[in-house]
């Protein structure tokens, strides 16, 4: 029996007086016969089935073995058809009285497969069963009760007695009941179940009342993991730990259960014996593994293991596992970035990202066969890793993971979009650790993400607070503390875990590594397809569609090449493409929502993933070296704008366009904008596939939220650069679209201040200084094109539309084909020029 107290896990049993009549008296049974005219269970229609709906029956509802790393030969599913009903808060328990309605067990209600195929809040299961004469229940042996989850507060009764109360949507609970059963007939059991789904601050991941058309989909309420019961010894072992030492050549094993007996534990390759260990229950015992077969994507090899609960020389209790040697690290490429290491080698972490919906079972796949389907797309395509994304599995996904070979990048389901309130905070973190405990054995599994773009984050120190209970709890995987921390709700980077997270759509996502965090791309891509008959609402969208499947196949295959260009410019260690499938309304799948249609070219999406794989390896990235670039601090383009908009330097002259006009400057004159105008130079002066720099004093007129350029290039759709006061910040910065290296205080109008814009290929960032002085840096790993589009003064181009107009003055405005060093630009600045 487990009970964690932190998860509000309570076991209450009868008293022990029943134990007798077990043996051999045959007492009433508090179950009540159904009644002659008790409704059939019928499944609903889904709006779309997938090719398993049909082979979901009450003889069949998901028969496996549902805990794979800890098997016992005597089992029974209680999965099938159970009765239910709506309930209400404080309803007395309806022991002994037939229920109204037929649910199919485990398909969550709202579900088509449920039968149900509606939400309530609050709900009551009920069926009986018989415990098998040859269990010896009541005889050395106890009955256990498992449910693999229930959503999302749950009770649990036996014959009326209360045995189990539980909260928490994705972790399972079990229960001793051998007190409750009443002689050997039927047994009644009853599960009670609430679920406020998105109107609590309860852990929901992408589950809500009603789908939002958009990234938030149908909720999954009830019962919708495999029950099920085994009898097991008075003394037996209730948990088992695996974690490999492949440093160490043994694989660590720690026993719950059987305290003051002994363990053995017993590694097998086949029917080879390579190593064992004997302990006591409760300490760690180190089982050898010599030249062990390391497991990776590419050889996912597998151990059995065995072991037995020993009282003396007498075998007490005995169950079946498996494990797999792997060691998740970093290491440093030839390139000098630190990048992600599987047994101490550089592998590229490619990921899809995987929602785990499903149009006839929602949160619960309609099968086993459905269950790993998704994932041997994944390797079929020629992705090595999946990003489970804010959802947890049934355990048979990760041996599915395991047996595959696929590393897995595991998210803790986020609560709503805005903080979490307070009274919640101790239950995510409580659910939290439950998840990281209850799957620290699947070997697939490489990296705990707590936070998903600040979705219920409340604070910042208490993001870098957790991700480092998360690594003190497992030390022996990579914590990405926050994914998507540039985005959305996120309040910023907390600076802890062993990850830098961006998201960026279309993307991909290109932050460096920096000290001894490695950098990933945690989302990108998300290019869609319509496809007709396969839409969950007959329409959808995607951060991209696309018209037909050669135009999103190309899109997809140019979007991966540049996943290699980040991988060797940026360092980006891992990269997660959305997605797997589509999901309700979102259109961004490799498969249609139903599975049943591919939307890409396979056969091109797997030679991109693996060119991924083989190039982005750390070698040295050979990225072109910048050319010395004309020296002095006159620059390529000078513009003294004294009554003139004459270039000093060369042949750049420029053209007054609309609201502008000269005024009294820095230095002599200077333009004067009123928001309407600019200085066009009529060709682009600066080649921005390479190192250059933009420098001018400037004077606002206001600074507000209004974003003002002072010096841009325009590009086919943004401007190649933005040397601006960023009205979103209140301060200056030296930009490209999405990336600022911002001043640190906001300017004051009226007041003269000298800008220098640096882009620095080698360093891969963008500089910038004020009066002088550097004031902001911001990480630009990305090589740009070639210009495309005018050099103005004055105003930016953003989506393709002119943008940012200038309210203020500008003087002296020099362009360099070269990153200026810091002393040239104090320099400059001190010249006044």
């Amino acid at each position: 029996m487990r009970t964690h107290t932190r998860l509000r896990r309570m076991l209450v049993a009868s008293g022990a007086a029943v134990l007798a009549a077990l043996v051999g008296a045959t007492g009433p049974s508090a179950a009540a016969p159904p009644p002659a005219d008790a409704p059939a269970w019928h499944v609903g229609i889904p709006p779309l089935a997938t090719k398993w709906t049909g082979n979901v029956g009450p003889d069949n509802a998901l028969p496996e073995y549902p805990r794979p790393q800890l098997t016992r030969d005597k089992w029974q599913n209680l999965n099938g058809v159970w009765e239910f009903a709506r309930a209400s808060a404080g309803q007395a328990v309806p022991a002994g009285t037939s229920l109204a309605e037929r649910v199919l067990v485990p398909y969550p209600i709202e579900s088509a497969l449920s039968g149900i195929q509606r939400h309530e809040d609050r709900m009551w299961y009920r069926r009986t069963f018989t415990v098998p004469k040859n269990w010896g229940v009541g005889s050395g042996q106890r009955l256990q009760l498992h449910f693999g989850a229930v959503d999302y507060d749950a009770k649990v009764y036996v014959n009326g007695t209360l045995v189990a109360t539980h909260r928490g949507g994705y972790d399972g609970f079990d229960a001793d009941v051998t007190d409750a059963l009443s002689g050997t007939g039927p047994q009644e059991l009853i599960v009670w179940a609430e679920d406020l789904t998105d109107a609590t601050g309860q852990p929901i991941g992408k589950q809500r009342r009603t789908s939002d058309h958009g990234i938030f989909y149908q909720g999954s309420s009830g019962i919708w993991r495999t029950v099920w019961m085994e009898p097991v010894p008075t003394a037996s072992i209730d948990g088992l730990t695996t974690t490999p030492d492949v440093a160490a050549g043994v694989v660590k094993v720690t026993v719950a259960g059987g305290a003051g007996l002994t363990v053995k534990a017993v590694a097998k390759a086949g029917n080879k014996v390579v190593g064992q260990a004997t302990g006591t229950a409760g300490t760690e015992l180190r089982v050898p593994v010599p030249d062990a077969k390391l497991w990776s994507p590419d050889s996912p090899y597998l151990y059995d293991l065995q072991v037995s609960l020993l009282d003396g020389t007498k075998t007490v209790d005995s169950v079946g596992s498996y494990f797999g040697m792997r060691q998740i690290g970093t290491a440093r490429g030839a390139d000098g970035k630190l990048r992600i290491a599987l047994n101490g080698k550089i592998l590229f972490n490619l990921a899809n990202l995987d929602q785990g919906f499903w149009p006839d079972g929602l949160n619960t796949a309609p099968t086993d066969n459905a269950l790993k389907f998704d994932l041997e797309q994944d390797k079929a395509m020629g992705f090595n890793a999946v990003r489970k994304h804010i959802k947890v599995e049934p355990d048979r996904w990760y041996y599915w993971a395991d047996k595959l070979g696929l590393m897995v990048w595991q998210d803790m389901p986020a609560a709503n979009t805005g903080p979490i309130p307070e009274a919640w905070r101790g239950q995510f973190e409580a659910e939290l650790h439950e998840m990281i405990r209850e799957h620290s054995s699947f070997t697939s599994i490489v990296a705990w993400v707590p936070f998903n773009e600040g979705w219920g984050e409340w604070d910042r120190a208490a993001t870098g607070r957790i991700a480092d209970d998360v690594k003190a709890q497992d030390p022996t995987r990579l914590v990405d503390a926050h994914s998507g921390v540039n985005c959305c709700n996120s309040h910023g980077d907390s600076g802890r875990g062993d990850v830098i997270d961006f998201h960026q759509y279309l993307g991909p996502a290109s932050p460096a590594p920096s000290g001894d965090r490695v950098a990933i791309d945690g989302e990108h891509g998300g290019f869609g397809l319509k496809t007709s008959n396969h839409m969950w609402f007959g329409d959808g969208q995607a951060y991209e569609m696309e018209p037909d499947k050669a135009t999103l196949t190309a899109k997809y295959v140019q979007n991966q090449q540049d996943v290699i260009t980040s991988a060797k410019a940026c360092g980006i260690s891992a990269s997660i493409y959305t997605q797997i499938t589509d999901v309700e309304g979102e259109l961004n799948g490799f498969y249609t929502y139903d599975r049943q249609v591919a939307k890409m070219d396979l056969k091109q999406v797997k030679a991109i993933n693996q060119k991924i794989i083989a190039q982005a390896d750390g070698s040295a990235a050979n990225l072109p070296q910048p050319p010395p670039g004309t020296p002095g601090l006159t620059g390529v383009a000078f513009w003294p704008l004294d009554g003139t908009a004459a270039d000093a330097a060369g042949s750049h002259d420029a053209s007054l366009v609309g609201g502008a006009a000269f005024v009294a400057g820095k230095n002599g004159d200077g333009v004067q904008f009123d928001g309407t105008g600019y200085l066009d130079a009529g060709a682009p002066v600066l080649n921005t596939a390479t190192d250059y720099t933009a420098a001018a004093w400037v004077k606002l007129d206001r600074a507000d939220g209004a974003f003002q350029t002072v010096v841009s290039q325009d590009g086919p759709t943004n401007s190649d650069f933005f040397l601006q006061y960023s009205g979103a910040d209140q301060r200056f910065a030296m930009s490209f679209a999405g990336v600022r290296a911002l001043a640190p205080v906001k300017p004051n109008p009226g007041q003269w201040y000298h800008l220098v814009g640096v882009r620095d290929t080698v360093k891969g960032e963008l500089r910038l200084y004020v009066d002088g002085e550097l004031a902001g840096t911001a990480s630009a790993c990305m090589p740009q094109g070639g210009p495309t589009g005018h050099t103005v003064i004055g105003r930016g181009k953003y989506g393709g539309n002119p943008v940012d107009y200038l309210r203020g003055t500008v003087d002296q405005v020099h362009l360099y084909d070269r990153a200026l060093s810091a002393a040239e630009i104090r320099d400059l600045y001190t010249s006044g020029a």
